[in-house]
């Protein structure tokens, strides 16, 4: 703001009092007297002045109307006085109607270009010409409305933080600034939020200061984070306006891995000849760290304390190199068994026990006798070989010689002991080594081969070289994702919101390092519910494509997804990504226990299948059943009836004296009631003498009945069986007559056809008192 700007703004201040108020009124200077003359027994005159509504004017508003009214105390209405309206913007900006004193906007106005104007205004007497008021100034203020973006400032924002700092590390501070006015409401007042680089960074949502949220974060894992970071207006509320920008945030090694020796065992062979200073083998510690935290330094614990070697560190490559430090004599030892030891160099116990930087291993050196063995030309051979190398590949050739004048003829071998996997072959007469099974730099990255040479008159005569072969990498490894990810999108989800950060590994291990990218399948249809974004930094960004997605349209999704390395030749790999759709919480995330687990089509045309097959066996199961059951319930009716039938053929009769007629008995079956010999010779003479003269009002055969009855009532097996007694005392008292056999005097069922009259006799002897065993049927 300058001066002049400055300047109108005190003014505004100072002749605007009440700034919050409605209508006043304002005279220039102080109020005056329109005559300052007094006369005797005159009265004083009233002070006049203008009158005006405090103006504002909202910006980006391009419609020309009233926006306020300039008047005088002296006028009446009847347009006699002439306002004139001059100033910064009159006439084109601000018109003013000389008749009402009427202001109007003829323009849109910017308030980040001007936020106030200053004018003034006059009134005459359009008769005299003479002003009516004095001149007098007034300012119109243009209010301010959210029209403008903000935007980040001292950009682009890159940082670095130790890997393993905790929760809360302060990371960086990212600025944003809005022209809008930060005096008036919420259009300048900002609000900071992370879109991308959850949960591992947060931000102050007022001060935009980044912060670590994930504790512990592995450099060996990940090493670089691209944290996306959104800036609204208006406090974040809807409406406003809102920009972004990426803060590259990189993880400083610490030393929080310490040495790690690949083998427990490293076997070398030396000549004794060999001068002091010979370097016997190299052993080789690996540490995850990087720069300074990685370095480590060498050190031998000779466990028969002769110091015969010694151990330095290549500052290069950081392997251990076993030298020879005392001359060796075979007769008197042949071999050495020494602790080798590797340790870092720096050592911070903020991550790690002091232990934990070292690391052991075992060498064990073998001497060989040099007294008439083949001397080798070159110790060791250092050789290289492509992991894509066929079985059969030279790989180098190793020549000994028979240093005795004989110069016998040698023949070469490699040490099963070295070589257990039989991983080469050597050409027993030149010496040439081959491959000899197809090589894998992620299995084995180097081999430390033992060749001997043996001389063939005497086999007892040989040495032993040290072959050191690196297996250089090829890319032979497609690249796939880094885990097995489970994203899900959210019902509310917004189109361009992220879904899942995916990132690729690969087995190969590449000079330049690793290079992944990410795209989708090709294909004539554009997927319309998620794309793929390259981050660049060998990850990707899974997006929503558009918005709102229900459990009820659909419960998940597959996106595949193609990953390419950049090695030679490029390989890729495609991956199918299932995507649940989840009714997320308010926070956004996704309880396991509240996702309905659903099946794919595949499934639930199988499940489908499956219980149509089961209806089928059921109904199946049931028919046969069913049927079964009527078969089993006719054979029933049928043995039933037979048994009905025997029954009523077994009928028992016995033959009464005279008459010869047949009486039917109870069922023979019922024998848990046990007459006495008494009662049951009462009966039967009473059923075979009196059934003729009793009748039905007679007080005996009431009680016979009656007695009878609850016999009968108490009796669990009763019939319908015919009995004696039943038939024996219906009486003459029926209308009817009597139906019982006893009155058919001429009834005789062998008159009528020719039967064995014996054997429809019961004798009645055992009723009558005779031996059980006398009763024949």
């Amino acid at each position: 703001m300058d001066n002049c700007s400055a300047l109108h703004v005190l003014l505004m201040i100072s002749i605007m009092p009440g700034w919050l108020g409605g209508d006043f009124i304002i005279s220039k200077k102080k109020h005056e007297f329109r005559s300052s003359k007094i006369t005797y027994g005159s009265n004083i005159r009233v002070r006049r002045g203008w009158i005006w509504s405090q103006i504002f004017v909202e910006e980006e508003d391009p419609t020309p109307r009233k926006i306020g009214q300039l008047k005088s105390d002296y006028d009446t209405g009847d347009f006699t006085v002439k306002y004139i309206l001059s100033g910064e913007g009159a006439g084109e900006i601000f018109k003013i109607d000389e008749y009402t004193g009427d202001i109007y906007l003829s323009q849109r106005l910017d308030r980040e270009l001007k936020p106030f104007y200053i004018l003034q205004a006059q009134a005459i007497n359009r008769s005299s010409k003479q002003p009516v008021e004095p001149e007098s100034e007034f300012i119109i203020n243009v209010q301010d409305i959210n029209d403008n973006a903000p935007e980040f400032i001292n950009e682009p924002y890159v940082s670095s933080i130790p890997e393993m700092c905790p929760t809360g590390t302060t990371v960086i501070q990212v600025t944003a600034t809005d022209a809008d006015d930060p005096m008036f409401g919420n259009n300048a007042k900002l609000i900071y939020s992370i879109l991308e680089g959850e949960p591992y960074f947060s931000v102050e949502p007022k001060t935009g200061i980044i912060v670590t949220s994930w504790p512990n974060m592995d450099r060996e894992a990940r090493e670089t984070y691209l944290v996306v970071v959104q800036v609204k207006d208006m406090l974040g509320l809807t409406g406003g306006y809102s920009a972004t920008t990426t803060v590259t945030i990189s993880l400083m090694d610490v030393n929080d891995n310490g040495p790690t020796f690949q083998h427990n065992l490293y076997t070398f062979a030396i000549s004794e000849s060999a001068p002091v200073g010979t370097t016997v083998g190299r052993i080789m510690a690996d540490d995850g760290d990087v720069g300074l935290n990685a370095k480590m330094n060498y050190s031998l614990e000779d466990l028969e304390e002769s110091s015969t070697f010694t151990i330095q560190t290549d500052p290069d490559s950081q392997e251990g190199i076993v030298i020879l430090a005392q001359p060796l004599d075979y007769e008197s030892k042949r071999r050495f068994v020494i602790a080798a030891e590797a340790i870092n160099e720096n050592i911070d116990t903020r991550f790690l026990s002091s232990y934990e930087f070292c690391d052991r291993t075992t060498l064990k050196i073998t001497v060989t006798n040099v007294d008439e063995p083949p001397i080798y030309y070159e110790t060791p051979y250092n050789w290289k070989v492509l992991e894509s190398a066929q079985i059969g590949t030279q790989v180098g050739t190793v020549h000994a010689k028979d240093t005795d004048t004989t110069n016998n003829p040698i023949r070469y071998s490699i040490s099963k002991s070295s070589d257990t996997r039989q991983m080469f072959r050597i050409d027993p007469s030149n010496g040439t080594v081959y491959v000899a099974n197809l090589l894998d730099r992620e299995t084995a990255a180097w081999y430390n081969l033992t060749i001997d040479a043996r001389e063939i008159s005497d086999e007892q005569l040989s040495s032993s070289v040290s072959v050191h072969i690196t297996v250089l990498d090829i890319n032979d490894n497609v690249p796939t994702l880094s885990q097995d990810y489970k994203p899900y999108v959210c019902e509310d989800t917004q189109a361009g919101e992220l879904i899942e950060l995916i990132s690729a590994t690969d087995a190969d291990d590449p000079i330049d390092g690793h290079h992944f990218y990410f795209s989708m399948i090709p294909d004539k249809h554009i997927n319309p519910n998620f794309t793929i974004r390259d981050n660049q930094d060998n990850t990707a960004s899974i997006l929503a494509r558009r918005s709102t997605f229900t459990q009820h349209d659909r419960t998940h999704y597959h996106l595949p997804i193609v990953i390419r390395d950049s090695g030679s030749p490029i390989l890729s790999s495609t991956t199918t990504i299932t995507i649940r759709v989840c009714a997320c919480q308010p926070t956004g995330h996704c309880l396991s226990g509240g996702v309905e687990v659903s099946l794919d089509v595949s499934m639930q045309i199988l499940l489908g299948l499956s219980i149509c097959l089961i209806t089928l066996a059921v109904l199946s199961t049931i028919m046969l059943a069913v049927r079964k059951y009527k078969i089993l319930r006719k054979e029933k009716m049928k043995t039933n009836e037979l048994e009905t039938l025997e029954f009523s053929e077994k009928i028992l009769s016995f033959a009464v004296p005279e008459t010869r007629q047949t009486v039917p008995l109870r069922h023979p079956h019922r024998r848990e009631r046990k007459l006495c010999r008494e009662e049951v010779t009462t009966s039967i003479r009473m059923s075979l003498r009196h059934s003729h003269l009793i009748g039905p009002e007679d007080a005996v055969f009431q009680q016979f009945m009656m007695d009878r009855l609850a016999e009968v009532d108490e009796d669990p097996y009763v019939p319908p069986f015919d009995s004696l007694h039943t038939y024996a005392f219906e009486g003459a008292g029926s209308v009817t007559g009597s139906l019982s056999s006893l009155e058919s005097a001429t009834f005789d069922p062998c008159i009528s056809q020719n039967c064995d009259e014996g054997q429809h006799l019961l004798r009645l002897s055992p009723w009558l008192g005779a031996a059980a065993d006398e009763t024949s049927f």
